[in-house]
Parts: C-alpha cells; structure tokens; sequence
C-alpha cells in the first residue's frame, strides 16, 4: 500500500453513519469520481441523514433516482433538483471555462430523463456539457445539421431506447468515442431497453463502448475517467 500514489491510497477516515451508512469520503481522491448517492430504496430519513452530513462538512454531493415523494420530502434543503432527470446536487460549482466538454445525443424526447441525468453527472464531476436532443434515426436530417458540432466533440454519450440505431450512425460519423447509454423506451421487445443494449453491444462501428440501460451517472463516470484522469 505504502508504493502506491497518495490518490490511491485506502483511506481509514471514513465517517460511520449510526445505523446505515459509511462515507468514502476519500472517494474522489482515489478514484476521481466522487461519491454519489443513489436514492432508489432509501428512506426519506436516510436521505435527510446523508445530505445533512455532506452539508454540515461543506462536501458537495449529487444524488441520483430520486422519486417525486423524495423530493417533496427533502424541499426544504438547499439542494438543485431536477426532476426529469431525477438528480439533486448540494454545493455544485460550475466546471471550469477550460474544462473538456462533451455532447450529450438523445434519438428521442423519451431519452431526456436518462440524459439529463448523464448531464447533470458529468457537470457534477467537472466536464462542460451539451445536450443535442430529438435527433434520432427515424429523421437523420436532424443530426445532419448538428454534425459540424459531433465532428469537434472529445467525447460523445449516445442515449437512445428503441432500436437503438443512433449508436452506430454517431460512431461511424466522428472521430471522438461514443459511450452508448441504453434507455428502457420503446414499445413491446423493445420496452426494457435489451433490444437497444443489444444494438450497443452488437454494433458493426468500432469506437462504442456501453453502459447498462437507463445508466446515465455510469455514462458520466466513464466519461470523467477518460477526460480528467491525470
């Protein structure tokens, strides 16, 4: 443990939540991705709990998959909530004007939840984002116009439920990797969101890496990786 880097490093200084929960503080440091939450099957009284630790350290926090109950419940926080995206983040800062910058490409209106939450992610741990929505297969003349813009992008995260054909049309368009983010819209075969992992997965177009479906923050994360490590 001593030969590796000081980032890396296990860190012992995690702080023990009485009865449910233990902090990674050290997260960010040793992996550059800081700790989330995710909200799906917490308590409202869990979450409270979490929050308030973050905000009595002035350590900033993103939580993810909240419901709208959740959120009702945790108004009274200072917390920037997205509903659509289901995300919430306590002491956000902006990412820097010099910070890589990626695109976030839905096929639908149906993906925006899934890529909001990628982009509101990707802010959170320090990348520029833009989102290209309703450009999918069915009407290519929609991501025609945009592709001077693709063309320049560093790194592109794809969302798109169906059939999932925008992951290999974006691939074999522009230079830059292509994160697929699966989504679970679309109707029959395609409702959970296999057939366009399946598409990911499956794709002729080399350059596409996949998450799993509705895995915005996965998205996210893996976009971090690959632009901010040191």
């Amino acid at each position: 443990m001593a030969a590796l880097p000081a980032r890396q490093r296990f860190c012992c200084a995690n702080f023990l939540m009485e009865r449910h929960t233990i902090f990674d503080w050290s997260r960010k440091a040793r992996t550059g991705i800081p700790e989330a939450v995710f909200a799906e099957s917490k308590s409202d009284a869990q979450l409270r709990d979490i929050i308030q630790a973050h905000q009595e350290r002035k350590v900033p926090l993103l939580v993810t998959r909240l419901s709208g109950d959740q959120i009702e419940a945790l108004s009274d926080l200072p917390l920037n909530v997205d509903p659509l995206a289901r995300t919430a983040t306590l002491l956000k800062s902006a990412p820097p004007p010099q910070a890589p910058q990626i695109m976030v490409v839905t096929a639908g209106t149906s993906d925006l939840a899934v890529a909001r939450e990628a982009a509101n992610s990707a802010e959170f741990m320090g990348l520029r984002v833009r989102i290209i929505a309703d450009v999918g297969v069915a009407g290519l003349w929609r991501l025609e116009k945009h592709l001077p813009d693709l063309a320049r992008a560093r790194l592109i995260v794809a969302v798109a439920g169906m059939e999932g054909a925008l992951f290999p049309v974006v691939a074999g368009l522009v230079a830059a990797p292509v994160i697929a983010v699966p989504t679970s819209v679309g109707y029959g075969v395609a409702k959970d969101g296999s057939v366009a992992l399946g598409s990911a997965l499956g794709t002729c177009a080399p350059g596409v890496v996949c998450v799993n479906i509705d895995n915005g923050f996965g998205a996210a994360a893996a976009a971090a990786k690959i632009l901010l490590a040191p």
